[in-house]
């Protein structure tokens, strides 16, 4: 592979991705770049580069945004190796690569980036701080908040009710879930990560009351939303079969659900 002595500036690149070379002065471009491995490397690092501030300009700010450091550290790497790679000390006498339009969109598109790394960076620190205390949440409700509250209703209403019975309680006005996180103290709490779960289910005779409402996690490792379907479900089984009352099933899951799950389950882990 032959040496070149003059390589293609980085306006000249950043034209040649574009598309806007005179068509005279793209065809010497293509031609160097097929036979010049430096200025080819350049050309698909930029395009790289470029390629990363889009998808980093488009990217939501949720669980799924880059970590701040770890985009700071992808722009730097970019731009450490475009810095490294040598640069003619004479360059091909083209006006258009000297114009004001092109200089601008060059430092219009590092200093979008550097903003965009700064934006995301303060986004991801709120969601470290955010996810530190709110990534689980409370695993059993504040007695004080949530102490529990009952329908008028016995077994034979309880297990005779279909789910379809139940769908007025359970659909829960969105202002009542926000006004649950500010009881709670999480305002901040990304929704999507909790329930806003019945102490009592309505399956139990439970009310839709606020005091029976408690930001109950999905993500929490041991004991969480999912595992107190577990109990609910086994519950209302065993009021339905007979096995025990329901004002005993009521009160031994207001009272502590976990320890009522390890009493009917016979394990200290959910199952």
């Amino acid at each position: 592979m032959g040496h070149f002595e003059k390589h293609l500036s980085d306006e000249e690149l950043l034209l040649a991705i574009d598309s806007e070379l005179p068509g005279s002065r793209a065809k010497e471009v293509e031609e160097h770049l097929s036979g010049c491995w430096d200025c080819r490397a350049r050309k698909q690092n930029l395009e790289k580069t470029i390629g990363n501030f889009v998808e980093a300009r488009h990217a939501e700010f949720d669980t799924q945004v880059q970590p701040s450091a770890g985009l700071r550290a992808l722009l730097k790497a970019n731009l450490e190796l475009i810095a490294a790679q040598p640069v003619a000390k004479e360059k091909a006498p083209v006006t258009v690569l000297r114009s004001t339009r092109v200089r601008r969109a060059v430092i219009v598109a590092f200093s979008t980036a550097a903003a965009i790394a700064f934006i995301i960076g303060g986004v991801e620190r709120t969601r470290i701080q955010s996810s530190a205390v709110y990534a689980e949440g409370p695993l059993e409700p504040r007695p004080t908040l949530t102490p529990g509250a009952v329908r008028t209703v016995n077994a034979a209403e309880v297990c005779g009710a279909s789910i379809e019975a139940h769908k007025e309680l359970l659909a829960i006005p969105a202002s009542v879930k926000e006004e649950v996180f500010r009881e709670y103290g999480m305002s901040a709490a990304r929704p999507q990560y909790f329930e806003i779960d019945f102490l009592i289910t309505p399956e139990l005779g439970g009310s839709n009351e606020i005091r029976n409402l408690w930001p109950e996690p999905y993500r929490a490792p041991v004991w969480n939303a999912h595992v107190k379907d577990q109990l609910e479900n086994k519950l209302r089984d065993m009021v339905c079969n007979g096995e025990i009352d329901l004002a005993t099933a009521q009160h031994d899951i207001a009272a502590d659900w976990i320890l009522a799950y390890k009493k009917y389950f016979h394990t200290d882990r959910p199952l």
